[in-house]
């Protein structure tokens, strides 16, 4: 049974930065694309980054482009989501997710196994 665990989650203030991490367990970690998704209150979830199995490409949603960095090392395991300049609009629960398809996805219906997710609060 693959299973993942987010960390690093927290309230900070507008402008800092927070870097979250996703350990997978259960599976074979160096196979897996890598996704990040976030759901703010009341608003459906939507995609904000992907890895794919290898490390060598890397998707990111529109709103996050320039601010955050989605990283992996298949020795080390797990995979980071390095978040710079946050906003208040980037409060969410930001959940993990891991696909084995051949090409990494944005869409959430693609990702067979997902953490529990860990609350990202920033103030303004």
């Amino acid at each position: 049974q693959v299973q993942l665990a987010e960390a690093g989650g927290g309230l900070v203030q507008a402008g800092d930065s927070l870097r979250l991490s996703c350990a997978v367990s259960g599976g074979t970690f160096s196979r897996y694309n890598i996704g990040w998704f976030r759901q703010a209150l009341g608003k459906e979830r939507e995609f904000v980054a992907v890895i794919n199995w290898s490390g060598g490409i890397t998707n990111y949603a529109g709103s996050v482009r320039g601010r955050f960095t989605i990283s992996r090392d298949n020795v080390q395991n797990p995979v980071y989501l390095q978040m710079s300049s946050l906003k208040p609009e980037d409060t969410a629960v930001y959940y993990c997710a891991a696909d084995l398809s051949f090409s990494p996805s944005y869409r959430a219906e693609a990702y067979k196994y997902w953490g529990q997710g860990t609350q990202v609060t920033v103030s303004s």
